[in-house]
């Protein structure tokens, strides 16, 4: 029977000895400790892009808010765990923005926040304090789970990481490929993709032991391990 909090189109694995549900939403749900893992919101970037003079579109603050809406209705968190990149730059912080964020942080504010800080949260600066997002450097140890920005080893705790915005590439009869967003597991590490539009991706590289976990057409799946 598939859990209420479980979509058919996720994928269950056991990482330091607990369940996690990889979603193809591209976040983690911990059902053991109700709680989500995003990595790499990078709020605001398209306002930064535009503050500079690019011509790219809006409306990527509101779909990454809406996104992570239908998450918290989907699974009903007790604390969501950002690791690193929140906002994605000091432009980012415009009135509209901070705006934005106010109103949906006011619907969830019986759910604990955590920011792990990364590269761009030290450029862009913490939170508004008035969000009520708790702000702490890495490795923050959660459980068995050391959750951080940058990859990395931890002496005891089992690793969940960002920054690098994996993808990985499925090739098709003929010559064709495409790049999909994935989570990339190690030994005592995994990176999850980016959460936030608009955000891009780096092409990993196979490694022994590495395994690849491809997100596309709303589902997870684990891609088969080479001999």
């Amino acid at each position: 029977m598939t859990s209420p909090h479980l979509s058919a189109s996720a994928l269950p694995v056991q990482w330091a000895g607990e369940l996690l549900h990889l979603l193809p939403e591209r976040a983690i749900w911990w059902p053991g400790g109700r709680v989500l893992f995003i990595a790499d919101l990078h709020i605001g970037k398209a306002a930064t892009y535009r503050a500079l003079g690019q011509p790219v579109p809006g409306g990527t603050t509101q779909q990454n808010l809406a996104r992570l809406d239908a998450l918290i209705a989907a699974h009903a968190p007790q604390r969501v765990v950002f690791l690193g990149d929140f906002l994605h730059a000091a432009q980012a912080r415009t009135p509209q923005v901070l705006a934005a964020l106010a109103a949906w942080r006011a619907t969830h504010r019986d759910i604990g926040m955590t920011l792990v800080r990364g590269n761009h949260d030290s450029r862009a600066g913490d939170p508004p304090a008035v969000l009520g997002i708790d702000v702490v450097d890495e490795p923050y140890l959660l459980g068995p789970f050391a959750c951080c920005h940058h990859p990395q080893a931890h002496a005891t705790h089992f690793v969940l990481a960002g920054h690098l915005h994996p993808v990985c590439r499925l090739h098709g009869p003929g010559r064709d490929s495409v790049r999909l967003p994935c989570f990339v597991s190690d030994d005592q590490q995994a990176v999850l993709p980016a959460f936030g539009e608009f955000t891009g991706g780096w092409l990993m590289e196979r490694a022994p032991g590495r395994r690849f976990f491809a997100v596309g057409g709303e589902a997870v799946w684990a891609r088969p391990t080479p001999d």
